[in-house]
């Protein structure tokens, strides 16, 4: 018998073989016991998909393809935003609470960044100007001693009319200094410069290849919310010997949080055993540009 698409049909449903003497069940009976069943079935199995859905006891995995997709933007889409406003934070030293924080503009077209730090411990509090590239760091002299200060004393002249804070407030103090005044000196394999490095270097002038990415083994982690916005979180996705030009951070366990759009929002790096820089992209085009006077020959 030819079976229409367009005539209403009950589906062929096996019943159990009749006890002698028992009337057989209609078909109808077992047919809706089968559909209620089955829709149990699914509504069980929707609920499990939801539960899933969320973060609720769910363990990171290697990334899917649409998140291979994010991270291979996440580093163009930074070098697109630049200038742009960062923040870096990292502990002061092995020991102790105290803490390091610079305020800074970086392009990541020229791989430059110029920015006001302050390190802070149980003691004092050390502020001042620093400029940073891929070959080193430029670090503005602090001010001369004040004409007939005592010896041994660091009486300092009075202080900029402008007080640097911020990182606009230093771009701008930055660009009146002369280049003499700028200090210059290659990386250290300190925590702090590992850190500012990875600030330049951490941008691309084009995305990545997702499944190339994807094969290196990525990990989400977690999903997070940052000043109301939502981002994944994702591992580094670096697992072999990094090349000869790569940063110094890149040899520590680095941190993403990535946006839908593949927009880069914070990275952290592993320092030390339990010590963590964060660099945290808190402003996107700036309207104040990097000077030139810290690369400039005196």
């Amino acid at each position: 018998m030819r079976f229409s698409p367009h005539e209403p049909h009950e589906p062929h449903v096996l019943q159990p073989p009749r006890e002698p003497g028992k009337p057989r069940e209609p078909r109808k009976k077992v047919w809706v016991t089968a559909v209620a069943a089955t829709t149990a079935l699914a509504g069980a199995l929707t609920a499990l998909l939801l539960l899933l859905s969320g973060n609720h006891g769910v363990s990171p995995h290697p990334v899917s393809a649409d998140e291979a997709e994010r991270m291979a933007l996440a580093r163009f889409r930074a070098y697109e935003a630049s200038p742009a406003e960062v923040t870096v934070r990292l502990p002061a030293a092995e020991t102790g609470d105290g803490t390091i924080t610079v305020r800074a503009v970086v392009d990541h077209h020229l791989h430059r960044a110029v920015g006001a730090y302050e390190i802070v411990d149980d003691t004092r509090t050390v502020q001042g100007l620093l400029a940073w590239d891929l070959e080193g760091i430029a670090v503005a002299r602090p001010p001369a001693p004040a004409p007939g200060a005592e010896p041994g004393r660091t009486t300092a002249r009075p202080p900029a009319p402008d007080i640097v804070t911020t990182a606009a407030q230093a771009v701008r103090r930055a660009g009146t200094l002369k280049p003499e005044e700028w200090t210059r000196r290659p990386y250290s394999t300190a925590p702090l410069d590992r850190a500012l490095r990875l600030v330049v270097s951490v941008a691309a002038d084009r995305p990545d290849n997702a499944a190339l990415l994807a094969r290196s083994g990525p990990l989400w982690l977690r999903d997070e919310r940052l000043d109301g916005h939502g981002y994944g979180v994702f591992s580094d996705p670096r697992p072999g010997p990094s090349p000869a030009s790569a940063s110094p951070a890149d040899d520590s366990t680095l941190t993403y949080w990535i946006d839908t759009d593949g927009n880069l929002r914070r990275v952290t790096a592993r320092m030390s055993p339990g010590r963590y820089a964060t660099v945290d992209f808190v402003a996107t085009r700036v309207r104040t540009g990097v000077p030139g006077a810290p690369w400039l020959k005196g």
